[in-house]
């Protein structure tokens, strides 16, 4: 698990990239903010430079940048609604930091990459959100903020949070790469689809995904250096797909970019042991090494101590010299 910024999940006509795209650390074209930017508070700094120059040297390190998942939500697939309530978020979130997660990503309305989540409104999410992201931030660990609407997004920038997580890959909301060039803050652009087909080759569609987003993203003037790829494990996919694209993630290393993995309490896994999501820790755990081990650079679980643990301890060992005699 070297520094390098290689890929762990997804396909590609795989291009090795031998020397690590700096990403996320230059500054992006200067750009008007849109109507939907309120000015922020005065005592909160302005989303941008903090958000990339931090992001980049957590993508640096040797081992994988960890990113804790706070829901406050009523219905995600794996923790929906305990941490609804504003306390039982913020000590949610406490914990993590205790743990020595690295970045903290709070969603307020379900994406669970399975049927049943309900579409809530902007309005809703951010009633959600509101009563519990200014003290998230307030705990100094980057936050980032899961959402497919502009407008969430565009208020949690404001109040702080560091990061967009956009998991349909800024193409569902058209305001959401002009608001992120805006602001200047990197993206996690995420792989998605609206149905399942086991016929498809599900990288050569993540890839053929990816350029549409980082299309749309150099059109809005937003910095190619501030995006991170998101295979999107469980999300349009078949659990056959999401192993595949894990296992062939070194082919999104064609894009020079960071990769994120998320395969946490995912439904791949009890397709190969039978279990219910929150009994999927040492599954979850084989997944992301094996992304780590294929050169994700940032890790997404609901299981921060557990996760950072494995990480370290599989690096200590690859660390090692191999006895060659």
């Amino acid at each position: 698990m070297g520094p390098g910024l290689r890929r762990d999940d997804a396909e590609g006509n795989a291009r090795t990239i031998d020397a690590p795209n700096p990403a996320l650390n230059s500054p992006s074209p200067t750009a008007k903010a849109t109507g939907m930017n309120a000015a922020p508070s005065p005592s909160v700094p302005p989303a941008g430079s903090a958000g990339a120059n931090v992001l980049r040297t957590l993508v640096g390190r040797p081992i994988p940048a960890v990113m804790g998942v706070l829901n406050v939500t009523p219905d995600s697939f794996s923790d929906g609604g305990a941490f609804i309530a504003p306390e039982q978020a913020l000590a949610r979130a406490r914990a993590m930091v205790a743990a020595g997660v690295d970045i903290i990503d709070i969603g307020a309305e379900s994406t669970r990459p399975y049927t049943g989540a309900k579409a809530v409104t902007a309005e809703e999410e951010l009633a959600r959100l509101k009563p519990v992201l200014a003290g998230v931030v307030a705990l100094g660990v980057p936050v980032s903020i899961d959402s497919m609407k502009a407008e969430v997004v565009a208020f949690a920038l404001d109040q702080g949070a560091a990061i967009a997580n956009d998991v349909w890959g800024l193409q569902r909301d058209a305001a959401m790469a002009p608001l992120i060039a805006a602001k200047g803050v990197p993206v996690i652009v995420m792989h998605n689809r609206d149905s399942v087909d086991p016929a498809i080759d599900i990288v050569a569609d993540m890839k053929a995904f990816f350029l549409r987003s980082l299309d749309t993203a150099a059109k809005a003037g937003l910095a190619r250096d501030k995006i991170v790829l998101d295979p999107g494990i469980g999300f349009g996919k078949t659990a056959e797909q999401s192993m595949t694209a894990l296992a062939r993630l070194r082919e999104l290393d064609i894009f020079g970019l960071p990769i994120l993995v998320g395969a946490s309490r995912k439904r791949f896994i009890a397709s190969v042991s039978p279990s219910e999501p929150k009994e999927r820790l040492a599954g979850s755990i084989a997944a992301h090494l094996i992304a780590a081990q294929r050169g994700a650079r940032i890790i997404r679980t609901h299981d921060v101590a557990e996760t950072l643990q494995a990480l370290r301890v599989a690096h200590a060992i690859e660390s090692k010299p191999e006895n060659t005699q």
